[in-house]
């Protein structure tokens, strides 16, 4: 299957956040305000940690948006290299990208993906830059 995706590096920011109603709207209102416009936030409760959860979201740009990210408890993800993959739907597109890493011996730690339209969007968390630069170029061929 030849596909024509668009793959980029992408800087994940987290937080911890109180496991509550309101939890995650504490962190991203404040982020909004200042002009944030993300393409991905994800949060989860965080078992190893009773009453808190976990947030990520990307991208943080421009420095109003940084300034309030910091103010609000986020930090660039230490650890979670992130390689973004964009292109137009097509069935099997999902695994064509994670056969493609384990031919190459490639491990994540993390994958995310959707469908908008006609539109596939995806975010792959790795455990290096080596491993993400790695699997950019891997997928940059398919």
């Amino acid at each position: 299957m030849k596909m024509k995706l668009k793959v980029s590096r992408a800087d994940m920011w987290s937080a911890t956040i109180d496991d509550q109603a309101g939890g995650a709207a504490a962190v991203l209102n404040p982020v909004a305000k200042a002009g944030a416009d993300f393409e991905f936030v994800f949060a989860r409760r965080a078992p190893e940690q009773p009453g808190k959860g976990s947030l990520f979201v990307l991208p943080v740009k421009r420095a109003k948006v940084l300034k309030a990210a910091q103010e609000a408890g986020l930090a660039r993800a230490e650890g979670i290299h992130t390689v973004k993959v964009e292109g137009s739907d097509e069935p099997g597109t999902s695994a064509a990208i994670v056969c493609a890493l384990a031919s190459a011996g490639i491990s994540f730690r993390a994958i995310s993906a959707a469908v908008v339209g006609k539109k596939f969007s995806g975010y792959l968390a790795l455990d290096s830059g080596e491993d993400a630069a790695k699997a950019a170029s891997v997928l940059k061929k398919l």
